[in-house]
């Protein structure tokens, strides 16, 4: 599989303190957690890992015809935001 990383998604990794191998590993070993199969150009999906202990919301999207993930967005869920496990918004 490819991946294709934003430029937005760098900045956002830079300062979030990720590297492309934990995104990479979230993706392939994470939970989905919510499907957006009407986002365009390609269905998108919301999937939970983690970082050691430390929690990672990675949402992107996979393009079977090429077998690339595009990252769209990656951070850090808060219990103040999330539920205690990171799979529901409160």
């Amino acid at each position: 599989m490819n991946y294709s990383f934003s430029g937005h998604v760098f900045k956002r990794m830079a300062e979030r303190g990720f590297s492309p191998e934990t995104i990479k590993s979230v993706i392939e070993n994470g939970r989905v957690i919510k499907d957006y199969p009407d986002d365009t150009p390609y269905p998108s999906r919301l999937i939970l890992g983690f970082d050691g202990g430390r929690p990672v919301h990675v949402v992107s999207a996979y393009n079977a015809e090429n077998d690339t993930e595009y990252v769209i967005t990656v951070y850090e869920p808060t219990v103040q935001k999330w539920s205690n496990n990171f799979t529901e918004r409160r």
